[in-house]
């Protein structure tokens, strides 16, 4: 009967498959939409970066959702280790461990550029290739690089939520103040100034900086909590290292 149901199934999926593809014009341009947006987002929006115009400016509340997807992905995730974390603290406890001058120095000068580099990419997102979502992951690479350099060192969590929670406000506040305005949700205002220019797009960089502050808050805890459950060690284990280490002293 299984049997059955699954080639109903991939039957009517072939079907339906082939319906859709029998309707596609080959050679034409059946993306009407897509195709107003490139003669006329640039004016509109006022972005150098057309795809900044259609994240942002076009289908906010798609990013919305997706901002909405990964938070629910990261609280969760954050939830079920922190659970794991305090199930095991009982009996184990957390090492801090140096691994060498060298990694320490390294992490350390690599944290404020790749924070430079984050943060160049997410204010640039609607000049150039990037935007939030990619220098959100560049920032949180940069507070989870010392971590891997001195495990054990930790993260201010409360921080991070701090900033996660304003970031994702500031998103939603001002798409409501353009609601308020008259415009759509998320619709740029405050001029689009000079395309091109750092200042332009309206609050189109905004919305991108407060993307880009909760991801990389968002993904910085996320990776911190794997990083505090994986440094996690039984005592047993540091206390026969110990001995080890005393008797090879003693020889």
């Amino acid at each position: 009967m299984r049997n059955v149901s699954a080639l109903v199934f991939a039957s009517g999926l072939a079907f339906l498959l082939l319906v859709i593809t029998w309707q596609f014009v080959v050679g034409g341009a059946p993306m009407l939409i897509g195709e107003a947006i490139l003669q006329q987002g640039a004016d509109k929006i006022g972005s150098a970066n057309l795809v900044t115009s259609v994240v942002l400016g076009y289908r906010g509340i798609d990013t919305l959702g997706e901002i909405a997807i990964l938070f629910t992905a990261s609280t969760a995730t954050s939830l079920v280790l922190s659970s794991l974390s305090a199930k095991t603290s009982s009996s184990k406890k957390v090492v801090i461990r140096d691994d060498g001058t060298i990694l320490a120095s390294s992490a350390s000068l690599f944290f404020p550029l790749l924070i430079t580099l984050g943060m160049y990419i997410i204010l640039h997102g609607h000049l150039t290739p990037g935007g939030g979502f990619q220098g959100g992951v560049i920032l949180a690479a940069a507070f989870f690089l010392p971590l891997l350099a001195v495990p054990g060192r930790g993260v201010n969590h409360s921080g991070l939520a701090l900033v996660e929670g304003f970031a994702g406000a500031s998103f939603i506040i001002i798409g409501i103040i353009a609601l308020f305005q008259g415009n759509a949700f998320l619709q740029p205002f405050f001029g689009h100034g000079e395309m091109g220019s750092l200042v332009s797009a309206g609050t189109l960089p905004l919305l991108y900086t407060a993307v880009g502050l909760k991801v990389g808050a968002e993904l910085s805890g996320l990776l911190a909590n794997l990083a505090e459950i994986g440094e996690i060690v039984p005592e047993s284990t540091d206390l026969q290292a110990s001995s080890m280490q005393t008797e090879s002293n003693g020889s």
